[in-house]
Order: C-alpha cells, then sequence, then structure tokens
C-alpha cells in the first residue's frame, strides 16, 4: 500500500498550484469602470444562482444523508457503518459544491481581466483565460483526489476496517458527488440556455443588434450562464465519473482480497494530476498566435507524460511476474479511446472541418435542410467513439484476463485511464467559458474592433475545446458506468442476465426509456423558461424608452431572476426520477432486473448524449462559419437559418447532452449504494 502516499501529495500539490493561479489572476488589472461594473453583474448573477441553488439542494442532501445512514445501519446491523456512509455522502457533497463555487468564481475573475489584457494582444490575454480555466481544472480534480485518499486513510488505517468496507464508505463519497454533479449540471445547463435562446432569438434574429449588445437584456443573464453552466456545471460532469471510475476500481480491487489492486486506481490517478500539472506548464510555454494549438499541445503532452508514468507505476507497482501488464495495457486502452474520442468531436465540431462547412452550406436552402443536415452529421459522429469504446471495453477485458487480472478490474482500470488526465481536460474545457465571457465585456464595454478580434480568436479555441471536452466527459461515462456495472455485479453476485426472463427484458427498456426521457424534460425546461425570458426581453424593448437607441439602460436583474427561478423549479423532476426510478426497478423487480435496467440506460445514454453534444456544437460552429464572411456573413438569410439551427442545438449540446452522461452515472451509483438492500429483500 505504500504507493496510496502518492494521492494525496499529487492533490495538494493540484490545490497548490490552483491556489496560486487563482491570486496570479486576481491580481491582474481589471481595466475602466464600465467594464468591471458589467464583471460586478455577471459575479452577483452567478453568485446569486449558486446560492439559491444550493440552498434548495440542501435539503435534499439533509434527506438522503438520513436515508443513507438508515438503510446501511439495517443492512449492516451496524450504526458505525450507515453513519460513516451518512458522512462520507455529506462529504462528498460538499466537495463537489466548494470546488464548483471556487472554479466558478475563478472564471469571472479571470473574464474582465483577460478583456483588459486582450488590450496589449494575445499573449497577454490568453495565459489569464488558461489560468482562470485552470483553476477550476486543478482545484476540482486536486480535491476530489484528496477527499478520497482522507476518507480511505481515516477508514483503512486509523479505524483499521477491512479494504471492502473502506472501499464502500467511500463510495458514499462518489455518490454524494455524483448526486449534486447532476442537479448542478442540469441546473446550470436550463439556466445557461435559457439566457442564450432569449438572447439570441430576440437580440439577432428579431432586432438584428450583435451577440453581446449592451441594450439586450438577456446578455448579462447570459454571461452568468456561460459560468454556472460550463464552468460550474460540466467540472461537477467530469469529476463526477472521475471519481466513480476510481471508486469503482477500488471495491472491485477489495472484492478480489489484494490490497495492491485496491491502491492503484488512486496512485494512477495521481500519475494523471501529475502529468495534468506539467500540461498546464506546456501550455504556458505554447503560446504564440495560435491559442487552439497551444491547447492542443498541452493535452497531447498531458497524455504523453501519463503513459510514461503510468509504465513506471504499473511495473514497479510490486505485482509478480508480467501481472503488471494486465494494468498498463487496459489503462492504456482506456486512455486511446479518450483520445480517439476528443479528436472525433474535434472533426466533428471544429469551424474549418467539412461537417461543419457542409451544414452552413444547407442553410443557403433555409432553416429545415441546416437541421437535417446537422441532425444527419451528429448521427454519423457516434461510430468512431462508440467503436473506439467498445474496442477499449474488448481490450482491457481480454489484456487484463491474459495477464492474470480479473477482467471486471480490467474494464474498471480502463475507465481510470480515461479519466486520469481529466484536470488538464476541465482546465481547457473552462478556458472556453472565460474567453467567451472577455469577448463578452470587450463588445459591452466599447473596447474596439482589434481588442474585439483578439477575444474572438480566443473564444473560437474556446469553442473546440468545449466540443472536445463533451465528447471526451461522454466517452468516459460510458466506460465509468461499465465499471459501475461490473463493480454492481460483484456485489450483488450476479454473473450473467438472462434475456429469455420477462424482468430482465422489462428492466433494459425501462433503462432504455430514461435517457431520452430526461433529454425531453429537461428541453422542454429550457423551452418554458425561455419563452418566460422572450417575453420579458419584448416587453423591455416595448416600453423602455430609448432602449433600442442606447439612450437606457435594460434591466438586466429581472432577466437573471427569470434564469435562476426557472432552472431549481425545471431542474427538479429530472434529477429526482434518475435516483427514484432505479430503486422502484430494484424493490419491483428485483437485481437481475436492475442490471437490465442499466445495461439499457448504457446503450441509450451514450448514443443519445455524443449525437446531441456534437450534433448542437456542429451548429454552432457552422453559424460562426456564416458569421465570419460566408454565404452572405452576417444578417443574411443563411445566417438567420444558422441561428434558428443553433438555438436548436444550444439545449442538445450544452443541457441535455452533457447532462446524461451525468444521469447514468448517477443511476448506476444509485444501484450500486442500494446493493446491500438489494441483497437483504431480494437473497
Amino acid at each position: 500500500m505504500e504507493w496510496f502516499h502518492i494521492t494525496p501529495v499529487a492533490g495538494l500539490a493540484a490545490v497548490g498550484l490552483a491556489s496560486y493561479l487563482y491570486h496570479y489572476v486576481k491580481k491582474q488589472d481589471s481595466g475602466t469602470e464600465k467594464m468591471r461594473e458589467i464583471a460586478d453583474a455577471i459575479k452577483e448573477g452567478a453568485k446569486a444562482y449558486l446560492k439559491r441553488q444550493n440552498s434548495t439542494l440542501a435539503i435534499f442532501v439533509v434527506v438522503m444523508a438520513v436515508l443513507l445512514g438508515v438503510f446501511y445501519t439495517i443492512s449492516s446491523k451496524r450504526f458505525e457503518y450507515g453513519a460513516s456512509i451518512t458522512i462520507a455522502y455529506v462529504f462528498g457533497s460538499v466537495c463537489t459544491t466548494l470546488a464548483a463555487y471556487i472554479g466558478m468564481m475563478a472564471a469571472v475573475e479571470a473574464n474582465v481581466r483577460t478583456a483588459n489584457s486582450a488590450r496589449k494582444g494575445l499573449e497577454k490575454a490568453f495565459p489569464i483565460a488558461f489560468y482562470g480555466g485552470a483553476v477550476m481544472g486543478l482545484f476540482v480534480v486536486g480535491l476530489a483526489l484528496l477527499g478520497i485518499s482522507v476518507l480511505f486513510y481515516v477508514y483503512r488505517f486509523i479505524l483499521g476496517w477491512s479494504e471492502v468496507d473502506a472501499s464502500n464508505v467511500v463510495l458514499g463519497f462518489s455518490f454524494g458527488a455524483s448526486a449534486l454533479a447532476l442537479f448542478a449540471k442540469a441546473g446550470g445547463g436550463i439556466y445557461t440556455k435559457t439566457a442564450d435562446i432569449s438572447a439570441d432569438l430576440v437580440g439577432k434574429v428579431e432586432l438584428g443588434i450583435p451577440e453581446d449588445d449592451p441594450r439586450n437584456p438577456a446578455v448579462i443573464a447570459d454571461n452568468v450562464g456561460d459560468n454556472v453552466g460550463d464552468v460550474a456545471g460540466m467540472g461537477a460532469d467530469l469529476v463526477d465519473s472521475y471519481i466513480a471510475s476510481i471508486v469503482a476500481a477500488m471495491i472491485i480491487g477489495s472484492e478480489l482480497g489484494e490490497s495492491i489492486l485496491t491502491a492503484l486506481p488512486l496512485a494512477i490517478a495521481a500519475m494523471g494530476l501529475f502529468a495534468s500539472l506539467m500540461g498546464v506548464l506546456v501550455v504556458r510555454q505554447s503560446i504564440r498566435r495560435n491559442p487552439g494549438a497551444a491547447l492542443n499541445r498541452g493535452s497531447f503532452s498531458t497524455w504523453i507524460i501519463f503513459a510514461f508514468l503510468l509504465l513506471a507505476i504499473s511495473y514497479f507497482s510490486g505485482l509478480e511476474g508480467n501481472r503488471w501488464l494486465g494494468i498498463f495495457l487496459p489503462t492504456a486502452a482506456g486512455l486511446i479511446a479518450g483520445v480517439v474520442i476528443g479528436i472525433t468531436s474535434d472533426y466533428f465540431t471544429s469551424i474549418d472541418r467539412m461537417p461543419a462547412q457542409k451544414v452552413a452550406q444547407a442553410s443557403t436552402t433555409g432553416a429545415a435542410i441546416n437541421i437535417l443536415t446537422g441532425f444527419s452529421y451528429g448521427i454519423i459522429s457516434i461510430v468512431p467513439p462508440v467503436i473506439g469504446i467498445c474496442i477499449a471495453t474488448l481490450a482491457s477485458w481480454y489484456l487484463a484476463e491474459l495477464f492474470g487480472i480479473s477482467p471486471y478490474y480490467g474494464i474498471a482500470i480502463s475507465a481510470v485511464g480515461m479519466l486520469a488526465t481529466v484536470g488538464m481536460t476541465i482546465s481547457a474545457d473552462a478556458y472556453g467559458p472565460v474567453s467567451d465571457n472577455a469577448k463578452g465585456i470587450a463588445e459591452q464595454s466599447g473596447l474596439g474592433e482589434e481588442v474585439i478580434e483578439i477575444a474572438d480568436r480566443l473564444d473560437a479555441a474556446g469553442n473546440t475545446t468545449k466540443a472536445i471536452t463533451k465528447g471526451f466527459a461522454i466517452g468516459a461515462a460510458a466506460l465509468t458506468v461499465l465499471a459501475l456495472f461490473a463493480a454492481y455485479a460483484h456485489l450483488t453476485d450476479i454473473t450473467s442476465l438472462d434475456l429469455m426472463k420477462p424482468s430482465v427484458v422489462v428492466g433494459v427498456f425501462l433503462g432504455g426509456m430514461m435517457p431520452p426521457l430526461l433529454s425531453a424534460l429537461l428541453i422542454l425546461a429550457v423551452g418554458r423558461n425561455a419563452e418566460r425570458m422572450v417575453e420579458e426581453v419584448r416587453r423591455q424593448f416595448r416600453e423602455i424608452p430609448g432602449l433600442m437607441e442606447g439612450k437606457a439602460k435594460p434591466d438586466y436583474a429581472k432577466c437573471v431572476d427569470i434564469a435562476t427561478r426557472g432552472a431549481i423549479r425545471e431542474l427538479m423532476l429530472p434529477c429526482l426520477l434518475a435516483i427514484i426510478v432505479p430503486v422502484l426497478t430494484m424493490i419491483l423487480l428485483g437485481k437481475e432486473a436492475l442490471a437490465g435496467f442499466l445495461a439499457g440506460s448504457i446503450v441509450t445514454g451514450i448514443i443519445f448524449a455524443l449525437f446531441m453534444a456534437n450534433s448542437g456544437g456542429l451548429w454552432d460552429n457552422a453559424k460562426k462559419y456564416i458569421e465570419a464572411g460566408a454565404y452572405g456573413g452576417k444578417g443574411s438569410e443563411a445566417h438567420k437559418a444558422a441561428v434558428t439551427g443553433d438555438t436548436v442545438g444550444d439545449p442538445f449540446k450544452d443541457t441535455a447532452g452533457p447532462s446524461l452522461n451525468t444521469m447514468i452515472t448517477v443511476m448506476s451509483l444509485v444501484a450500486e449504494v442500494f446493493a446491500p438492500l438489494i441483497l437483504m429483500l431480494v437473497p
């Protein structure tokens, strides 16, 4: 278990560097009084949303903590065991909430400073935008790794519990992190797309004013949404899969009775975090005139460094003979699958690739053809990632088995390999909304075309990284839930599923139903909330004298309030369904039906998530391609059609799609957390 001690060191190093970068960003000049005024409005809106969300979710956390304590006390007949699961669950919820809050605050501090630094050139602005995102990436992952390692250390080494019991306590931590991540991603997604769609429909389509025009009452809400959805929400989403993959591998390792297999997932995650720290430094040294190239160099450097560290830790793990290859090769398979998924997302969503340009061309014949073309390419885009996930699954299973490692463990450690470098992935992702907000602040503050052009170049690179991250997050969730599925099978002694059993078939159908149902509920929620905001924006333009002429100031706070209230109200039903339906399936149909349920949800969840994330990014960049001057540019009929397509794609890529991977992770964790109850009710 000596490898275990690397983990808290990596976590502390990441939190330490994140703290340094946060103070570095804060020291930079925040610009003119007008810029600070806009930035303060964004900051206050984001804080108000998170405060209301967290106060609402605190009730859910308390209720669920009590239920977990009661269930585990009854099933284990040990009060201290139930109490420990409760503590771990609350700890996981608090860690996710804290990390998302700090990361988001770093982003809102960085956006105005990025805009101000853009006045001095691209090379001055880029580091601030990236460091603002890196605070989120490093802090959230460092805190997660610290949380897991501290809990495991306390229960395994200080209290002397068995590895199985200590790993199950950490499972409570994972469930707390994932449940809060689902609420954060769904709520943030509803918020951001409510504001984005409303600002676009009234501003761009009806009035023909620019995207971030300060006359538009929805523009501050849109800027706030970038932070609560794309920073806090996406960070919580990725770290949810990260924690779940580590915990699934630890549980399987502890069930196998080999201490080194319990500790290795933590050690491998630590190596990935060290690689991410070095990747962040590579990005800083790589900036020339192309932000996208610098981010790509950072990502590829991180993957290469991690591969060497992985080889070293596998070889020196202490496993006898060549069994270390049963760790290294499956983990490397997961890493390669993640790279393939990222490259695929880049191809299908990037502004300079064929699919986006084809969708832009289709816009010349109207919105219907734009939507049909984007829809079709979105479906095609699922093929390479699904094949990559299939190959990684088969490779990790058979390679682990070949070298004397449990194939279930091979699947689990493959997921850890894909997610080990998530610190760098989140850093590049959070850079996107920081640069997007910087562009908005530059435009609203009237900094001039040259500054806006620099901010635009930063933003364009951010759009691509956001698309890659979404694809990566979905692929990572696929392997993570497969690992969780394997852990559930271990805990419930299920060795095979009989599809001739009606209860299993019903479970598969119910599970397959859940992702499309959740997608529909989230998109309907965005539509309902957007209707309210669109009417408010129209009312202000109609009733505030001089607003269109720029002589009066809009009521930004009203739109922020509509987005906040609507998001909190609308997120509850879909998120609660993801927790309640698996429990009902378990109670009414049994443990094998729940296994079928998980299998069905994994298949449709991954397909829907990939399709919606990629098609949404595709429609967005097709619009940007036209705005850059193609097919008549801004204001043309092609542009109006592309804006409509982008409006359809917004809730696809930023609300429903990314929420699905969190949902299937949460449902798998619900099955695993309640596995003791399953065994008690259905022997």
